[in-house]
């Protein structure tokens, strides 16, 4: 398979990208190859010093880059020739089989839903974020960012999404679907969460264990998935970050805290495109970006993609 790469995309791009990319190749399936989209002549730069299989790694030149505090519309536009409006042409185009990147959050959502589109049966494409569990395994949050503002028939989609996500890449058989909520009781919360459980509660579409409250979140006793708008996602899954990042400073070294460094999980598909498109962190480091890329090849191959669109046709 061929894993496209914006190689001008991240705080650190082209460096960062590059780097994580020649690391990822030693992970990599051998049948695997990377395209770099980007500024050819910086990225030969960054590659010639380093022993690199050339049959392995490609390079499609492009002339512009979107900055990552453009506007993303404007921006992908604007720039017809940027690394990343290329790579999602290669991928419509079906000259890639994935694509991933570490920069502008925005665009590349633009990208996503303009060029490919959300599957057919979805109202709304969502992000998602693993973290683990205090049961051993992990959970997936979602959406955490894409959509702040949601209907009852949105969170019920992220649901069956979540599902399925949690089945073909966290390997968990039959995955225990939860309701961000105030109270753990079926009238709790607002209107959006009571209409929502109401929607799922019952649904043969995935398993729905209720109401989830934010203290059990990281427990793993309760659930494997847990549903909410992207408003309420977003500042759950950041306080968890700032969280993390606030122990590492004060020195407190801990194997179960060290496993919500970003730079593990890499990157988070959008879930709801009709094909495997990866976001990683705008800091991302070189092994963070080759973890970025390792999902990708593991999206690709799950089959999620194809294995999404059969559980909405089946709704």
């Amino acid at each position: 398979m061929k894993i496209g790469v914006d190689a001008m995309g991240g705080d650190y791009a082209p460096l960062h990208v590059v780097l994580g990319a020649i690391q990822a190749l030693d992970s990599l399936a051998s049948d695997s190859t990377i395209v770099l989209f980007g500024n050819e002549r910086k990225i030969r730069e960054i590659c010639h010093p380093r022993q690199i299989d050339a049959l392995r790694m490609e390079i499609v030149s492009t002339a512009q880059v979107i900055e990552m505090g453009e506007h993303p519309v404007k921006a992908f536009q604007q720039k017809k020739d940027s690394s990343l409006v290329a790579g999602f042409l290669a991928l419509q185009q079906g000259a890639i089989d994935a694509f991933a990147g570490a920069g502008n959050t925005g665009a590349m959502l633009v990208g996503a839903q303009s060029i490919l589109k959300t599957v057919k049966g979805l109202t709304r494409p969502c992000i998602s974020a693993v973290f683990p569990v205090q049961t051993g395994g992990s959970a997936l949050l979602l959406d955490v960012g894409l959509n702040a503002d949601c209907r009852p028939d949105n969170l019920f989609e992220f649901g069956l999404l979540g599902s399925v996500y949690a089945r073909n890449i966290m390997g968990i058989k039959n995955p225990r679907v939860a309701l961000l909520n105030i109270g753990e009781e079926p009238d709790k919360g607002n209107m959006l969460t009571r209409e929502t459980y109401e929607l799922m509660d019952g649904n043969p579409s995935f398993h729905f264990v209720g109401n989830i409250e934010s203290s059990h979140l990281f427990s793993g006793t309760i659930a494997d998935v847990i549903v909410t708008d992207g408003f309420a996602g977003n500042i759950v899954i950041k306080q968890a970050e700032a969280m993390f990042q606030l122990l590492k400073d004060f020195g407190f070294g801990n194997a179960f805290f060290d496993r919500f460094d970003y730079e593990v999980y890499g990157g988070t598909p959008i879930l709801g495109i009709n094909a495997p498109v990866v976001i990683g962190h705008g800091a991302s480091s070189p092994r963070a970006i080759a973890h970025m890329i390792l999902k990708s090849e593991a999206t690709y191959k799950a089959g999620l993609v194809q294995k999404i669109k059969e559980a909405i046709s089946n709704e």
